[in-house]
């Protein structure tokens, strides 16, 4: 009797071990999923809140200046210089629009166009060189109509929405022209109107565009979906998570936008507009 109790007081045999250490190391792993889901999750919901708070500084950027501003550059290319997280405007007081990059993102020249321009609008999470972030520390990215806008009662003259003397002239009557936003890319890819049964909005409601490229940034998506937000092109493509085994590759990007109808309501409530 004593031999026996000798050998049971010896301890754990090395398989009653390697059970016990797998089964810490599964509880572990569901803990760290668990943790690394929820931290996804909130990032995602911060920003969501963030492009929020910018679409609501665009539309009061609007009614202090009567416009929407123009979209930011992440360098200089051409004159003026440009200041980091600031709308990059040219002597005449328009847009820079030497390519439709600057009015619709993408990059060109090694220069990343179409970047929300933080500065002027008051938008406080930056990076170091000022331009806004998403919870994924990705700079946010903007959009705005920047071709002539259709049915207007007076000169139709582009660019409207970013310019307050044409916005005051032109009336309540002018409809963007060119911004629009599908539920997938279409077919071809180089199309610029959704496919049937993919429209989110039609072609003469958006004057503006605030959207995030997701945990996978600029250039960490290869869905097709994705890449029409970062080709320069007018159309958008706003739709729910896709993971990288969807049929059109991975979709993490997050967007809003300002509809013709709101930007002038403001616009009347604030009386810069009859």
């Amino acid at each position: 009797m004593a031999r026996l109790g000798a050998r049971r007081a010896r301890g754990f045999t090395l398989t009653e071990l390697a059970v016990v250490f797998t089964i810490i190391s599964l509880l572990l792993a569901a803990g760290m999923y668990t943790l690394s889901a929820q931290t996804e999750q909130r990032n995602f919901e911060e920003t969501r809140r963030r492009l929020e708070a910018a679409r609501e500084l665009l539309l009061g950027f609007a009614i202090v200046n009567g416009r929407l501003p123009c979209p930011a550059r992440s360098a200089a290319t051409v004159s003026p210089v440009t200041v980091p997280g600031d709308e990059v405007r040219n002597a005449s007081g328009s847009c820079i629009g030497d390519t439709v990059t600057d009015y619709y993102g993408g990059s060109s020249g090694g220069v990343t166009r179409g970047l929300l321009p933080a500065r002027a609008i008051g938008f406080q999470i930056v990076d170091a060189s000022g331009f806004a972030l998403d919870a994924w520390q990705n700079r946010l990215r903007y959009a705005v109509s920047g071709v002539a806008p259709i049915g207007c009662a007076g000169s139709s003259t582009a660019p409207h929405f970013t310019n307050a003397v044409y916005l005051r002239t032109n009336g309540i009557t002018c409809q963007p022209g060119d911004l629009v936003i599908c539920s997938r890319s279409p077919v071809p890819v180089t199309n610029t109107v959704c496919d049937a049964n993919t429209s989110v909005t039609n072609q003469n409601i958006v004057v503006a565009i605030v959207y995030s490229t997701g945990k996978n940034g600029a250039t960490g998506g290869t869905g097709t979906n994705e890449a029409r937000n970062l080709d320069g092109n007018a159309l958008f493509v706003s739709r729910t998570l896709d993971p990288a085994s969807a049929a059109d590759g991975e979709f993490d990007d997050q967007m809003t936008w300002i509809t013709v109808g709101e930007l002038y309501g403001k616009l009347i409530a604030a009386g810069l507009l009859p």
